[in-house]
């Protein structure tokens, strides 16, 4: 179910944008997830057909049947990315074929129609063309690009839909920390677990976050900002967070990672993280880390840092761990080193103040 070939999209420009007026009053303040620009992109998917009526158009409230199978069945994969304007007033992408692909490995996984890296880059540059004036100038913010796919087809019945609709839709964010980086506090779920080995860890569905959101609660009210899930078998090794991968730093400047064995999201965030710190002279590696180890190694000192890692806060510290038997502090609770030092490193070259060597930046205007 693969869709290789090049697809025409038909621009259709909203017949009443925001004004420029009220465009700039809400890019003053935008927040995350809260404003949205004025198109989207919509292609579509048939049996037998393939991808076609590729659109740039109007943002708008999408027409469903009560019967459509995302509804029921919950067909749905999304991606997330963000569009920098440089200080040269150019436009640019970070690592969007990435996305591209772990996009088509999500499908894969649920039982979807497969989207072209060509097709997928296109359209957002299709979105971004079109909804430039909707960048935020300022340094720290971003247009954040949410490319997604669900199955449209009418039918109840459990087996993969024969019609899907891809979108793209646009908003632009302001800086992830309002008042500077500063570390979160976590909550290590004794309870809940995200995914389990065969499972649909590895992909980036809805459901993997709707069954996160109970922990999450959870979290919040034990006063933490964010939950950590243990593995889903022995519940001692340390998986993600509930929308972050997770980094350990050790006073003899290793850095750790869990493994991606199914369970964990392969986070294009993460894998940038891994060529960078081996570039700065980390010892890199990927392997499990027990909540014990965590604990024994946080009260020895010889755990240094921790940080998340995520496409909207970038890397965030965590300065402190909360458990139903107690808690602990990471580093006195303190910014690591090495912690900002990546961040500030990845933040360079996503906006353009730092070469890239990788190739990771796409220039889109």
């Amino acid at each position: 179910m693969s869709g290789g070939d090049k697809l025409d999209f038909e621009i259709r420009p909203n017949p009443a944008p925001v004004s420029a007026a009220d465009r700039a009053a809400l890019l003053a303040n935008p927040g995350f997830g809260r404003v949205f620009t004025d198109h989207m992109v919509t292609i579509r998917y048939a049996d037998g057909k393939g991808w076609y009526d590729a659109r740039v158009e109007a943002r708008a409230p999408i027409p469903m049947d009560p019967a459509a199978a995302v509804l029921h069945y919950a067909q749905e994969i999304f991606e997330g990315l963000k569009a920098y304007r440089g200080a040269d007033g150019s436009v640019t992408l970070f690592r969007p074929d990435a996305n591209a692909l772990r996009f088509a490995d999500s499908a894969r996984r649920l039982a979807m129609p497969e989207l072209s890296t060509e097709t997928f880059v296109e359209s957002l540059r299709r979105l971004v063309e079109i909804d430039r004036e909707w960048i935020p100038e300022d340094e720290d913010s971003s247009l954040y690009l949410r490319p997604f796919m669900f199955a449209s087809e009418v039918f109840l019945g459990v087996r993969p839909a024969n019609e899907y609709l891809y979108c793209v839709i646009a908003s632009p964010a302001g800086a992830y920390f309002a008042s500077g980086v500063k570390p979160v506090t976590v909550w290590v779920s004794p309870d809940y677990t995200r995914a389990a080995p065969g499972g649909t860890g590895a992909a980036k569905c809805g459901g993997n976050y709707a069954a996160s959101l109970a922990a999450q609660a959870e979290a919040i009210e034990a006063g933490c900002d964010q939950v950590v899930f243990l593995d889903a078998v022995e519940r001692r090794f340390v998986d993600e967070l509930g929308g972050m991968n997770v980094f350990f730093v050790y006073d003899d400047d290793t850095l750790v990672t869990p493994p991606l064995t199914g369970t964990i999201l392969p986070g294009i965030t993460r894998d940038a993280i891994l060529t960078l710190a081996a570039e700065s002279g980390h010892r890199v590696e990927e392997r499990p880390v027990s909540f014990a180890d965590w604990q024994a190694d946080a009260a020895s000192g010889r755990l240094r840092e921790v940080f998340a890692c995520g496409t909207a806060a970038v890397i965030t510290p965590i300065g402190g761990v909360r458990f139903p038997d107690g808690e602990f502090l990471i580093g006195g609770g303190e910014p690591g080193r090495s912690t900002m030092a990546l961040r500030q490193r990845l933040s360079d070259i996503q906006r353009g103040r730092a070469d890239d060597r990788h190739g990771w930046v796409q220039r889109v205007l």
